[in-house]
């Protein structure tokens, strides 16, 4: 059978789809930009049907409607990573959130030798582009959870989104494995780019200084990456591994300053796991040689991001304590996001040669009326980074370089970089710990 025929022979309408779903099942959505929003309303249309489906994703830029309070007893969902619109459901009771490193979530499907699958799935939707004239489609924006996740799945049910982007890689599905196609046509979500403020300004100059030339580069999305991507521009021959990349990086391609020259793997190419800005970074990731995106299980090993030499890893922290502990996923015991690919990317960095990771976050938050750099972490906070993985920290008034320091040489230096209306009592909580 030809590939046109074997498409068509699978085409059915988004109800039909949602019906190969049955109670008492697990599935995965999904995640990303990439979350199939038809297959998903499609399904919700059908909850009063169905009990305890339980719908497995990381974090989605669009839809969780399933995750309603008057759907809680159809639908509930295990997030691997938490967004806005799963943290209502979290915090009620009516959803799980399971902490996990993004590179480990792929095995979570997987039979091993003496093994069953932590998390078997019974089945994965999720949104590819059109296939190819030889019937691969790609998985597009989101290739690092969604591929193991459908390679896994019992049963693959695929939107193919004539939006949807053809990204390169180790990013493809046949037609012959998808159980079942919707064709759908609508725009991907997006996200405005390149604002950032005063602050962020700052912390991205200070950043930017921190990054060699022919470093190889980890960030993602916000403020704070697009600040240090502004003050990178007179840079040279800067390289990109990361688990997810945005708009800011176009601008450095076009001015020649990311060529990925000088990477020490995959060099000429910018490997990532999923992809999230506006449609001119879906224009420009379209069939892009320069662009690879691979599963999560590649990208985020330390092991595999340790061999790019000079990596250059930056993440973000909700506070840091004076010890270096980063707390980067609740607020106190509130769940608040999740692991992702934090430490991952720390302890890749501190293996390359010439790696550095590093922390950035503002000094303070709600205006100036609480620090971030704090005496201890506020009860229940989990502590996402450890603090012998930490080497830098840096805020808005600097950069503290923490490896290799006693508690009392860290906590002089963080103090330095807090805000300095709350200097004072960081320092007397110090003495009164008798660190000096």
């Amino acid at each position: 059978m030809n590939v046109s025929a074997l498409y068509q022979q699978k085409l059915v309408s988004p109800q039909a789809a949602a019906c190969l779903i049955a109670s008492d099942s697990r599935i995965y959505l999904g995640g990303g930009a990439g979350m199939p929003q038809v297959l998903e309303r499609a399904l919700v249309e059908r909850a009063k049907e169905l009990r305890n489906v339980e719908v497995v994703s990381v974090l989605t830029f669009s839809g969780g409607e399933y995750m309603a309070r008057e759907y809680a007893a159809s639908f509930r969902h295990r997030a691997l990573f938490m967004g806005e619109n799963a943290r209502a459901a979290v915090k009620e009771g009516r959803a799980d959130f399971m902490p996990i490193f993004l590179s480990e979530i792929p095995d979570l499907f997987r039979a091993a030798p003496g093994r069953e699958a932590i998390l078997p799935l019974d089945a994965a939707l999720i949104q590819v582009s059109p296939p190819d004239e030889h019937g691969f489609c790609s998985f597009g924006v989101e290739v690092g959870v969604t591929k193991p996740a459908a390679q896994a799945a019992k049963r693959v049910i695929a939107e193919v989104n004539a939006k949807m982007p053809r990204v390169l890689g180790d990013s493809f599905i046949h037609v012959n494995k998808l159980d079942a196609i919707v064709e759908t046509d609508y725009a991907l979500p997006q996200v405005p780019q390149g604002k950032f403020g005063e602050v962020q300004d700052r912390i991205g100059q200070r950043v930017a200084e921190l990054i060699p030339d022919g470093a190889t580069l980890q960030l993602g999305i916000g403020s704070i990456p697009d600040a240090v991507l502004f003050y990178l521009k007179s840079k040279h021959d800067l390289g990109i591994h990361t688990e997810l990349f945005s708009d800011g990086v176009i601008d450095l391609v076009e001015r020649g300053v990311i060529t990925n020259d000088k990477k020490t793997l995959h060099p000429g190419k910018m490997v990532a796991g999923f992809l999230f800005g506006s449609q001119r970074l879906y224009d420009f990731a379209n069939d892009n040689a320069l662009i690879e995106l691979h599963p999560s299980d590649y990208v985020n090993d330390p092991f595999i991001i340790a061999q790019n030499d000079d990596m250059i890893a930056i993440n973000s922290a909700l506070e840091v304590d004076l010890t270096g502990q980063v707390c980067a996923d609740s607020v106190g015991p509130s769940f608040y996001s999740g692991i992702g690919g934090q430490v991952d990317f720390v302890r890749g960095a501190a293996r390359s040669r010439g790696g550095k990771p590093i922390i950035a976050l503002p000094a303070t938050a709600k205006n100036d009326e609480l620090s971030r750099i704090v005496p201890q972490l506020k009860l229940g906070a989990g502590v996402v980074t450890s603090r012998g993985d930490v080497h830098y920290v840096v805020t808005e008034f600097g950069v503290a370089s923490l490896h290799g320091k006693s508690i009392r040489e860290r906590a002089q230096a963080l103090i330095q970089i807090a805000h300095p209306k709350f200097r004072d009592e960081l320092e007397a909580y110090a003495r009164g710990q008798r660190w000096w």
